[in-house]
């Protein structure tokens, strides 16, 4: 039996929102898509090129930004790089000029407004979030590449195996977390030192240091932008920014100019669990408003639950005094091993398996990673984020308008309480008295996706999406 390797990289990816399965997914998409083109015929030759949007794609794609993803994919552009104040001027460029440079420097006609087509009420077998590219080459010849977004940014084209890390020979290969246990107490490392032994596999220490370094600081950044931005957010539903405000209000006229002042002025407010408390919350606003706002994010271990894993060690750094690189390394090492136990054991897809996939799945992320940098055992962490995702189990997927707005914000402010109460619970207990073990929270997880309606996975069709007065045509 094969196993799949999943790099700290493969968990945190840098992006742009407001989806991982929705927006990235299919922007890298786009991406592969002209890569497989290029590799067997040369874009040159493409003539002309239509895509296809099936099952949950279609229904909320317009909310996710999934035509926009993929118009800016066939255009070659990076997600990674990309300046997101170019992403209207670009769209609307094209849609008035009705053709693109695919890749960059090929002229083909395009029309998004039909070359982009939602067939929403046609899924394909494999996975809810498909795309399938059409393109004609100069000669007449037509081609089709169908691809899956299988959540956080992960890409499968149909016909490879659902990894393209497959086999890859890892040091302490693990699928379970009682793989990660048994390396821990046989080599006697934390979470964070094996999956940094299996991050060697890939690149030297250096670069896994310095590429997550770079993952904090885009979160970090994340953070402090969003707290610092108010207005409405774009899509029609006229949410509120509250991240800006809550920031101005909680400081009562401490000043700033940086984000190191600004940390020093959040700890001047005290620590009271109140002051605290807002402040976690407002941490996981700013991350998501960003994040719907079509800002630059870092998937963790999705989009829409993008700010649970920032918003947590933020608290760590602000309340913990764990502003040091030692520390935020072994925060996201050990957080990156839970995320990948969970994609392989279940799924981080809400397309899949409703909001406890993504949601539930970052939450126990954050409490892991957090007890590991509190002090706790390797039997503490996964206690944390068992208990984390067992009090996540059921929760649906049920975004207004296809929009990853409400409920998806607020969602990140109780995945992130949930994540620091769980670490307490953790830290305060005996693991070895625990009745219910990760690998079995895992299990059921996956079992109570497979039984859960399909409306409830990030369809709109179901739970508030159906209960609030808009429609999508408002949005």
């Amino acid at each position: 039996m094969s196993r799949e390797s999943i790099s700290l990289f493969d968990i945190f990816k840098i992006g742009i929102g407001p989806s991982s399965s929705h927006t990235l997914g299919p922007w890298r998409a786009a991406l592969r898509f002209l890569d497989s083109i290029e590799q067997q015929y040369g874009i040159e030759q493409l003539s002309a090129v239509k895509v296809l949007l099936y099952g949950s794609l279609a229904k909320t794609g317009k909310g996710h930004g999934t035509d926009v993803a993929v118009i800016l994919g066939l255009c070659g552009e990076d997600p990674v790089t990309f300046d997101v104040n170019e992403i209207n001027p670009r769209i609307r460029q094209i849609g008035e000029q009705k053709q693109m440079k695919l890749g960059g420097h090929k002229t083909v006609p395009f029309d998004p407004t039909v070359s982009v087509v939602f067939l929403m009420t046609e899924s394909l077998p494999f996975h809810p979030n498909a795309l399938t590219f059409l393109c004609t080459l100069a000669d007449g010849r037509e081609l089709a590449e169908t691809y899956y977004s299988i959540g956080g940014g992960f890409v499968v084209k149909e016909g490879e195996s659902n990894s393209s890390s497959l086999n890859h020979d890892l040091p302490f290969p693990i699928e379970k977390s009682a793989d990660l246990l048994h390396w821990c107490i046989k080599s006697g490392l934390s979470i964070a030192e094996v999956v940094m032994e299996n991050e060697h596999a890939w690149r030297p220490e250096t670069a896994t240091r310095s590429g997550a370094m770079k993952i904090w600081e885009t979160m970090r950044d994340c953070i402090y932008r969003g707290c610092h931005i108010g207005g409405i957010l774009p899509g029609g539903l006229n949410v509120t920014r509250r991240a800006a405000a809550l920031n101005k209000r909680l400081l009562n006229g401490r000043t700033y100019s940086n984000y190191d002042e600004w940390i020093q002025a959040i700890r001047e407010g005290g620590s009271g669990f109140q002051y605290t408390l807002d402040w976690v919350s407002c941490f996981a606003l700013a991350v998501n408003e960003e994040n719907a706002a079509f800002g630059r994010v870092v998937t963790a271990p999705t989009n829409g639950a993008a700010g649970v894993i920032p918003a947590v060690l933020q608290y760590f750094v602000v309340f913990c005094d764990g502003y040091s690189e030692e520390k935020i390394l072994n925060y996201m090492l050990t957080a990156s091993e839970i995320g990948s136990i969970f994609k392989k054991g279940a799924t981080i897809s809400a397309a899949m398996g409703g909001c406890q996939a993504e949601i539930g799945v970052s939450s126990a992320m954050a409490a892991a990673g957090l007890t590991a940098v509190l002090g706790g055992t390797v039997k503490q962490c996964l206690q944390a984020s068992e208990i984390a995702m067992e009090h996540h189990l059921g929760l649906t997927c049920d975004p207004i308008a296809g929009l990853v707005q409400v409920p998806c914000i607020e969602r990140n402010t109780m995945g992130s309480i949930k994540a620091i109460t769980a670490s307490q619970l953790a830290l305060q207990s005996n693991p070895d008295n625990a009745r219910v073990s990760l690998d079995a929270v895992v299990n059921t997880m996956w079992e109570t996706a497979l039984d859960m309606n399909y409306k409830y996975k990030e369809t709109a069709e179901g739970g508030l999406a159906t209960n609030i007065p808009i429609s999508l045509s408002e949005c």
